[in-house]
């Protein structure tokens, strides 16, 4: 860059003194030209130079002006005597006018530059307070905004350095080599207004970052030039800005304790309501098996009872443990060849008890392998089809169509329902949700769909729900999967 500067000005230099030369070559071709049109002539390239150029090469071209003044139109005309005395008082007024024009032209176009580049800073700062408003992940916040700061200001280096202890943590956009900002620097710094470092060679200057009086931290830039003024203001936004990633933090970590406490509640009221009845049911199954009224057929169904409702907390417990691992990151996945009729098959065997009196509707491509976990993928399927069982009316049939394509495996599960109310549609795999109507008439924890899609998601899997146009409700399982 200084380099094209002094180009710049070696160039208008030479223009100048080029325009000096046909000024008096076209003024000497006049005849009769009066030394004062001489002068006003010369002092319009005068101008013309101070306007494009610094101060300093004005001022050359001005006493370049002044002797080809003296030289050419002044008597006596080709030699630097000047006989008149008024003469000499043209001449200095002629030197005194072109410098003071110069002068105020100079200082003119520095105010211009200055506003410029105030201008430039100005809208720097917007941008990155406007990148500051747009960071939501309070984790990254720090290296995000280092980042943002290095290119908004076209700086090489930017590093935001915030105590923890005694020690320093560094967020940082670009390299100085292998040298960096070592403690000992920071601790310097800490107690400055501005400071500066060098580093491999290179200036680094470092800034407190203030809330109020509360010193919380430093910013250090390198490569261009920025005022101390836009320094200052810089570090005050970088110093919101840590403070708002502070609070985003806080409100996320609120929120999750909130979550946490709601769930708490959901599983706690919807195991309590789960329980009490397979145990009420037992119980009074129990005392009816001691009592000596029943006969032998009435002690069969009262053992029946009892296994189905020990079954069904089985599974509600398997329900729980199945949330665990997957909260515990515990499903590893083993894939297998295998047919997607013998998955269907593992997930009704899995669930057998609430398949009771209903009718799979199965439709699979038999001569097609698909390589997957058929664990994990049965236990997904399972949850589906029970959850088709439990909200669909007795002794209606389920549909399960399964699809084996180049991209994987497909499952659909249909059943004829009453279908999901559109307002439950956005959150039917949230953990313990359960629609109005599902609480009103059907007992459940509402894990099952968001086992569904823990367990899916160990093999990169997905599933969604719809309602059907004809009634009823569709849940489709889809896994990546090799195809054979």
């Amino acid at each position: 860059m200084f380099r094209r500067f002094r180009a710049r000005e070696l160039l208008v230099l030479l223009s100048s003194l080029a325009a000096v030369v046909a000024v008096t070559v076209a003024l000497r071709a006049l005849p009769d030209v009066s030394p004062t049109t001489a002068a006003l002539a010369l002092l319009l390239v005068v101008l013309g130079a101070a306007t494009l150029a610094r101060l300093r090469t004005a001022i050359v071209v001005s006493l370049i002006a002044m002797l080809t003044l003296n030289f050419f139109f002044l008597p006596p005309v080709g030699t630097f005597t000047i006989v008149d005395p008024q003469n000499w008082i043209a001449l200095i007024a002629f030197l005194a006018v072109s410098l003071v024009a110069s002068h105020l032209s100079a200082v003119a176009r520095d105010r211009t530059r200055e506003a410029v580049t105030r201008r430039d800073e100005v809208a720097r700062l917007f941008d990155v307070s406007r990148d500051v408003l747009l960071i939501t992940d309070g984790d990254a916040a720090n290296s995000s905004l280092a980042a943002f700061i290095a290119r908004r200001f076209d700086l090489d280096y930017v590093a935001i350095c915030v105590p923890q202890g005694a020690t320093w943590i560094v967020f940082e956009s670009g390299s100085l080599g292998a040298h960096g900002l070592s403690p000992a620097d920071l601790s310097h710094a800490i107690s400055d207004a501005h400071h500066t470092v060098t580093l491999a060679g290179r200036d680094v200057r470092v800034v407190p970052l203030s809330l109020g009086t509360k010193q919380i931290g430093l910013v250090a830039t390198a490569g261009r030039s920025i005022e101390a003024g836009t320094l200052d203001a810089l570090a005050g936004l970088v110093a919101i800005a840590i403070e708002r990633a502070q609070f985003l933090d806080q409100r996320k970590n609120a929120e999750l304790a909130r979550q946490r406490e709601e769930l708490k509640s959901a599983l706690l009221a919807s195991l309590a309501h789960d329980l009490r009845t397979p145990l009420t049911a037992i119980r009074v199954a129990a005392d009816n098996l001691r009592s000596s009224w029943p006969d032998e057929q009435e002690r069969r169904e009262q053992s029946e009872l009892i296994v189905t409702e020990v079954d069904r907390l089985t599974r509600l417990f398997q329900n729980i443990l199945e949330m665990a691992r997957i909260d515990a990151g515990a499903v590893a996945p083993d894939a297998r060849w295998v047919a997607p009729s013998e998955i269907v098959d593992a997930a009704r065997n899995r669930v057998e008890p609430a398949l009771r009196g209903r009718a799979i509707e199965l439709s699979a491509e038999s001569d097609r392998l698909v390589r997957l976990d058929p664990r994990v993928t049965a236990a997904a399927l399972s949850q589906l089809l029970e959850n088709a069982a439990r909200y669909s009316p007795d002794g209606s049939p389920i549909q399960v169509h399964a699809l084996a394509t180049d991209d994987g495996l497909t499952i659909a599960v249909r059943d004829h329902g009453s279908g999901i109310a559109p307002s439950d549609l956005p959150h039917v795999f949230e953990r313990f949700y359960r629609g109005a109507t599902a609480k009103a008439d059907r007992s459940g924890t509402g894990m099952g769909l968001a086992i569904a899609r823990g367990l899916l998601a160990v093999e990169n899997g997905s599933v969604s729900a719809e309602n059907c146009p004809d009634g009823g409700a569709r849940f489709t399982i889809v896994v990546p999967a090799d195809v054979k």
